[in-house]
């Protein structure tokens, strides 16, 4: 049997399983995409337009910026950059030692998290520390403390957390940073867009915070790969100097500009999500269904003993979510992504028929 890359094709239907934005994207985008020349293709990409414009879009300036391919690439990038055996001077400068004590550099997450946390770790070497959440995926504030050691290169934080859904407290993020000035505190803001509160002021107001961006979701890029890192300049340094030098494409770089270049498309579809959480928790409420409030585009769902009958049935009746269930704390549990009014309504009809034939 042959392995293909990439996620597998679970054929047609909606796809509430990746929480990819189901509207699309802006109508500038394919505009700009269709704008695209002949000379554009055979070219390697300028970004100086596009990494300006990006700045001015988050209100920083353009060398606290590097565009990745996709937020995958930028946390690939990072853990190069941070997890290897050598400190970079960058880090050293904060208090980390060079070399760490036991040969291997250590980074800390929580769980359930998003896989590609473990695997860079796991490739460059190094050693995850995997704080298990507390109820209810509330972040384990002291377990995190506990666990910072002087080999501590990397924390990843990822808030609103996936699957979860749930907000990292401010006061916790702050702890976090100060008990390990020695080692980066990675934000992951994949999510933010749609809870309203971000963290870039950390990046000024501390020496050691990397946030991090994606507009595939409240977007809708995500079939183009287009991810942002934001920090000072001196951490961005161990990525620039690992990363590929042409990681984007022209037509990336076309889309990207265009879908900064139209708020409102990003703002209605958040607004959208919103009105369909409300939708699918009622639902769920009527249907005898646990859920988390989220502040995301998705919501985590535990179907119990019904699991595979539930995933199964919504799958024939064109409705694709995310078994999350062999994750910490996530037993039972699909993740469902939340847009479009329209595509949640054809959700919870099929969820609740379902639900009806018990």
């Amino acid at each position: 049997m042959s392995t293909i890359q990439g996620m597998p094709n679970l054929g047609p239907g909606l796809r509430l399983h990746l929480n990819e934005n189901t509207a699309g994207c802006s109508p500038r985008v394919l505009d700009a995409i269709h704008r695209v020349s002949a000379d554009d293709v055979a070219t390697y990409p300028d970004y100086e337009a596009a990494v300006r414009e990006t700045a001015a879009h988050l209100g920083i300036d353009p060398d606290w910026v590097v565009l990745t391919n996709g937020l995958d690439e930028g946390l690939l990038l990072t853990a190069i950059g941070y997890l290897t055996p050598r400190a970079p001077e960058s880090l050293v400068a904060l208090g980390a030692t060079p070399v760490a004590s036991n040969g291997q550099t250590e980074q800390i997450v929580v769980l359930p998290t998003f896989e590609p946390y473990l695997i860079n770790a796991k490739a460059l070497g190094a050693r995850t520390v995997a704080i298990p959440s507390d109820a209810d995926f509330a972040f384990p504030l002291q377990k995190v403390l506990a666990a910072i050691t002087p080999n501590t290169r990397l924390i990843l934080i990822n808030t609103p957390h996936n699957p979860s859904g749930r907000p990292v407290a401010e006061s916790d993020i702050r702890a976090v940073i100060a008990a390990a000035p020695h080692a980066i505190v990675f934000i992951d803001e994949a999510y933010h867009d749609f809870q309203g509160v971000h963290y870039l002021r950390f990046t000024r107001e501390f020496e050691n915070v990397i946030v991090g961006r994606t507009f595939s979701k409240a977007y809708g890029l995500a079939g183009i790969r287009i991810g942002v890192v934001i920090a000072p300049p001196a951490l961005l340094e161990p990525l620039r100097y690992v990363m590929p030098l042409f990681n984007l494409n022209s037509v990336a770089v076309a889309a990207l500009r265009a879908s900064i270049a139209d708020p409102g498309f990003m703002t209605w579809y958040v607004g959208q999500a919103r009105e369909s959480k409300a939708l699918l928790y009622e639902a769920l409420t009527r249907s005898g269904l646990p859920h988390w409030p989220s502040e995301t585009n998705f919501v985590l769902v535990n179907f119990g003993d019904r699991l595979a009958e539930m995933v199964t049935g919504l799958r024939a009746k064109g409705v694709h979510v995310r078994d999350r269930s062999k994750e910490h704390g996530c037993a039972g549990c699909v993740r469902i992504t939340v847009g479009p009014v329209e595509h949640t309504r054809t959700a919870i009809a099929a969820l609740e028929e379902l639900c009806a034939k018990r």
